[in-house]
């Protein structure tokens, strides 16, 4: 008699890997769908365990601010607020050079700094505004002046300029002469 060889792949064995394959291509999506929804469901819940610890962190503060002697610490310290008949004073810090330049030119722009703490923040606020506008436009500190040459009303040193009289030699402004 002859000897059958064992085969390798059987007709069952052909079967159940089609059966697998077919499984695994239908439960994979759904299966990695889970997944990645389970990981956004643990972000989400620790956006909301830090959504609760800031609102806490804000109905804390809120209730500070509902104290009287909070509230008059804030203005105080945030805006310089002093009661009436008490006197501001302001400390300068000691490790904070002043710096040397500030002294020789103090038209130059710059932060203005008022010396006066209980000057309104209007007030400095309007300072700034001013510093602002005429840092761009060249009014301080630059040669160009009102009544400078091609105006007709007074010459670089004091006295009428040339216009229009054609003796005029040089073009644009000129440094006054002493």
């Amino acid at each position: 008699m002859q000897q059958r060889l064992p085969r390798l792949f059987t007709v069952r064995a052909m079967v159940m890997f089609v059966v697998l394959s077919i499984a695994f291509v239908l439960v994979f999506p759904t299966l990695r769908q889970y997944l990645d929804q389970q990981v956004q469901l643990e972000q989400l819940r620790a956006e909301v365990a830090a959504a609760e610890q800031d609102n806490e962190d804000l109905e804390a503060e809120l209730a500070r601010w509902s104290d009287p002697a909070y509230v008059e610490a804030q203005a105080r310290e945030r805006l310089a607020f002093v009661m009436p008949g008490e006197r501001a004073l302001r400390v300068a810090d000691p490790e904070v050079v002043p710096d040397a330049s500030a002294g020789e030119n103090p038209a130059a722009p710059g932060p203005v700094e008022s010396d006066d703490p209980t000057r309104p923040w209007y007030a400095q606020l309007w300072d700034s505004v001013q510093v602002a506008g005429s840092a761009g436009t060249g009014e301080r500190g630059s040669a160009e002046q009102p009544g400078s040459a091609g105006t007709g009303a007074t010459g670089d040193n004091g006295t009428a300029s040339d216009a229009g009289t054609g003796t005029e030699e040089s073009e644009g402004p000129t440094a006054p002469t002493p």
